[in-house]
């Protein structure tokens, strides 16, 4: 059942014209995951979100695979993983394949010299160790121990932590992640046997925007490669949305 979530200012109506006090315009950004026919939600930025000042030659991140073709039995040590201060460095891929990559960090310290967006795929955080903030283009979002954060590819984001032993398994989903068809209704609603349901989910809440100018670096992951963009406006300058 798709739950419709709104935050900040938005118009009455979409697509006309939306302006602040001053007379400025709005920009209006459909945001979705598989084009216009999926699920989308409507943006509504201080500036223009496609104002980019520079941008770096890529470098290839994509996983090395160590063993191929392999039927032995296999143990991995996921709390040997060597903590790392940045966010992206203590990312290590463990297994991948064309539908998805598993991912364990250990990062140390809160995200925020820079702004990040995987535009691969939809990823999938949950927190084995840790408590901080998701901060998001559509607002920020308490966790900690046993949450699972979902972030639809595209999204731009920061993690700040409130700890430093801090211990994460990820999947970054090249498919879109939905709640199984057998534990939903006709019409979407988590049935009663699923192992969760609509009162676990929590939404964004408190939208922060920053309506502010200069360079803005920007991690961007496409194709396996990873962009490094300036950005000339800040990326959270949301006023509202909804979807």
């Amino acid at each position: 059942m798709p739950i419709y979530h709104q935050l900040g200012k938005i118009p009455h109506k979409r697509h006309t014209v939306f302006q602040n006090e001053k007379g400025e315009h709005y920009y209006e950004q459909l945001f979705g995951t598989i084009g216009f026919d999926g699920m989308s939600s409507l943006l509504y930025h201080t500036h223009r979100p496609t104002q980019v000042k520079s941008l770096k030659e890529p470098c290839s991140v994509k996983p090395k695979i160590a063993v191929e073709h392999n039927m032995r039995s296999l143990r991995l040590h996921g709390f040997k993983i060597e903590p790392a201060d940045d966010y992206l460095k203590s990312r290590k891929p463990i297994l991948t394949n064309s539908d998805c990559t598993i991912v364990l960090a250990a990062p140390r310290k809160s995200l925020r010299d820079y702004f990040y967006k995987n535009a691969d795929a939809d990823e999938m955080i949950f927190i084995h160790k840790g408590t901080g903030t998701l901060r998001t283009l559509v607002g920020n979002l308490k966790f900690g121990y046993g949450d699972y954060l979902l972030v639809p590819r595209g999204m731009i984001y920061q993690i700040d932590f409130d700890t430093e032993d801090n211990r994460l398994f990820i999947v970054e989903s090249h498919r879109p992640m939905y709640t199984p068809k057998r534990y939903r209704n006709w019409f979407g609603q988590l049935l009663e046997h699923s192992p969760f349901c609509e009162r676990d989910i929590r939404r964004p809440a408190d939208l922060e925007t920053h309506d502010e100018k200069g360079e803005f670096l920007m991690k961007l992951k496409k194709q396996g490669m990873m962009h490094e963009l300036v950005y000339a406006t800040h990326p959270f300058d949301v006023v509202g949305w909804d979807g």
